[in-house]
């Protein structure tokens, strides 16, 4: 592998960061005017119809006997995901579901040594810890050191960051010969059509588009997060588990609280100093558990 190759995997993981870190506050945005179930499925369809032109023209790299594999990994990597972190922004504050979402490499981890036979050195599992301790160290700070900033709606983002962990190494490991970006495309498809039938069929989307004030920005904020986050990030990340390692992309979400705290800065939120220490401890765990 040459120098450009090896720089290639780790400019990705800081442009995922970047993109996924903006996505807690356009969610935020987009439940001004939606309930958090219309701006999930609102998500999940327009990254479908993004991805629609790709999907047709790769369907045919899928094996037949693929399809049921990439319609789990789209509800477990996407569809899923994307109604639990909507539901915990309508009583959490976007920087700090961005920072529970720092919990993603602790359940490829598991979920790895549970069932895809994977085992960690220990370094791995040290840095780990030590971005878990950031991670705490962040919500404390922004709950005033106590606890009451984990009320019950942070369990939703627990949910999300285990299937996260989970279809890590499923694509990883059970769909490993398809390329990154048909299964990408093809696994986004296969799952918009139910949240489109949902959007259109049992919720008052349309009808808060006519009557809402601010109903068409938050929509072009939520087609924006569909657009960068779920579709185009995806790809990317995708890419990123098959030519690295789960721990190694998953290590993403360690990074994706500096870009979250720092749009709830701009968005009236305070930051303390327990903040930095947090992030710092957080970057040193990243560096830790991806040594050679």
């Amino acid at each position: 592998m040459n120098d450009q190759n090896k720089f290639l995997p780790a400019l990705i993981l800081v442009l995922l960061s970047l993109i996924w870190g903006t996505s807690f506050i356009l969610i935020k945005q987009g439940l001004k005017s939606f309930s958090p179930d219309e701006v999930g499925a609102l998500r999940v369809t327009a990254a479908a119809l993004f991805l629609l032109p790709i999907a047709l023209l790769r369907f045919r790299e899928v094996p037949p006997s693929d399809f049921k594999k990439l319609f789990l990994a789209g509800l477990m990597g996407t569809f899923i995901p994307a109604f639990l972190f909507a539901t915990a922004q309508t009583k959490l504050d976007s920087s700090v579901t961005g920072i529970l979402n720092s919990l993603s490499p602790l359940f490829t981890m598991v979920m790895g040594a549970l069932f895809f036979g994977q085992q960690f050195k220990g370094l791995a599992v040290l840095g780990v810890l030590m971005g878990l301790l950031g991670t705490v160290l962040l919500l404390l700070a922004g709950s005033g050191w106590t606890m009451d900033g984990l009320n019950g709606y942070a369990l939703l983002v627990v949910m999300a960051c285990a299937l996260y962990g989970s279809n890590l190494n499923f694509i990883k490991y059970k769909i490993a010969g398809i390329n990154s970006v048909a299964l990408t495309a093809t696994a986004l498809v296969l799952i918009g059509p139910l949240a489109a039938v949902y959007l259109f069929g049992f919720s008052d989307f349309v009808y808060k588009l006519e009557t809402v004030p601010g109903a068409w920005t938050s929509m072009g904020l939520i087609v924006l997060l569909a657009f960068m986050s779920t579709a185009m990030a995806t790809m990317l990340f995708t890419w990123l588990v098959k030519r690295t390692s789960p721990l190694f992309a998953s290590s993403v979400t360690y990074l994706m609280p500096l870009v979250s705290v720092l749009w709830g800065i701009w968005d009236g939120e305070a930051l303390h100093i327990g903040h930095f220490a947090g992030m710092s401890l957080i970057l040193f765990g990243v560096w830790i558990a991806n040594r050679k």
